[in-house]
């Protein structure tokens, strides 16, 4: 199957670089779309790369975060007030709180806070050096806390579920190669678009190299999408794939790039989306099964728990090439109109 195509087609790498794809072993992004590469030399970014994973947590992990280390500062400075001895405190009998700790920990969280500390109040310079520092350092937590909340509530961003697996499924007669995807958010996306490229190594002029190919769709973009999407690509005798089996994708190191581009309109923007198949998340002899679901109101409906699910096929039924593959290819420049992008 995989043999020298170099003239006999136009390819993107996408903006890796040939000479990078080349030395590069193993996948360029994972199955959620993270690149895999890696850039030295810029120190170690802790800064960035903290803010970025708090926009990316889910929300319940985030506050749960933000609670626990927020409960654990306080605690740090209960400790210190308490280090200072009993009277480092005092009006604390008026509370009705007899134990020590609880005491410092009320004080702390009303420094903290800013809120109050009445009736309690420091003694003692060092005392009130440490609610000079907390004064100043707790609203300066809260500060950045509050800000990180309002960038992820105010953060456009698109979240797609794709299926586990991409599927080698019958197809008009042949094959198709086909995933899914639904928007998991309660607003809605619409003029959605893929484009999908395919990684294949392959043997050119004598040489192992790498080559990137942008694969044909059925269809390249929605206006509505407010169900799922089954993107699909033909396996036609035009088709990098024509011929493929488990086998030579296993040889090849196939990888599929997914790029998915949407309008979202609560904040009115684009949204982008990565996605990425390893040879061995392509499934064979099987077919998507049906997502649909009843709906009271008689309206149409879809269960996203079944978006993974899948009808095994009797064996051979699509790890075998179709009849239809083994025609003659078409020119080039023919071919080339058809690819997306």
């Amino acid at each position: 199957m995989y043999v020298s195509r170099t003239s006999l087609r136009n390819y993107t790498d996408l903006g890796f670089g040939r000479v990078v794809a080349q030395s590069v072993r193993g996948r360029f992004l994972t199955h959620e779309g993270e690149p895999t590469s890696r850039k030295y030399g810029l120190g170690g970014q802790r800064l960035e790369r903290f803010y970025l994973h708090a926009l990316a947590m889910p929300l319940p992990v985030f506050l749960a975060w933000g609670l626990g280390a927020l409960l654990l500062l306080n605690g740090f400075f209960t400790l210190a007030y308490l280090a200072l001895g009993d009277g480092a405190i005092r009006g604390g009998e008026l509370i009705g709180i007899s134990d020590p700790f609880l005491r410092a920990f009320d004080f702390s969280v009303g420094t903290f806070t800013t809120t109050s500390t009445a009736p309690m109040y420091a003694y003692g310079t060092t005392a009130h050096w440490l609610v000079v520092f907390e004064s100043f350092f707790g609203p300066f937590v809260l500060v950045v806390t509050a800000g990180l909340l309002i960038a992820r509530l105010t953060r456009p961003r698109m979240r797609l579920r794709f299926s586990e697996s991409a599927v080698v499924a019958p197809y008009e007669g042949g094959r198709g190669l086909m995933f899914r995807i639904v928007n998991t958010q309660a607003s809605e996306l619409s003029d959605v678009q893929v484009r999908v490229s395919i990684t294949l190594f392959e043997q050119t002029d004598g040489k192992r190299e790498r080559n990137f190919y942008p694969l044909a769709l059925e269809r390249t973009s929605v206006d509505l999408f407010t169900l799922h999407w089954t993107v699909v690509h033909p396996i036609t005798a035009d088709s990098p794939l024509h011929g493929a089996t488990p086998d030579s994708l296993r040889e090849a190191q196939a990888e599929l790039l997914i790029l998915v581009n949407a309008h979202e309109e609560t904040f009115s923007t684009r949204v982008t989306a990565r996605a990425s198949y390893w040879w061995d998340e392509i499934r064979w002899d099987a077919k998507f099964a049906s997502i649909f679901a009843g709906s009271a109101e008689d309206v149409l409906a879809i269960d996203v728990e079944r978006l993974d699910r899948l009808d095994r096929l009797e064996p051979g039924t699509t790890s075998k090439p179709a009849s239809q593959e083994s025609a003659t290819p078409t020119m080039p420049t023919e071919r080339n109109e058809k690819l997306p992008g």
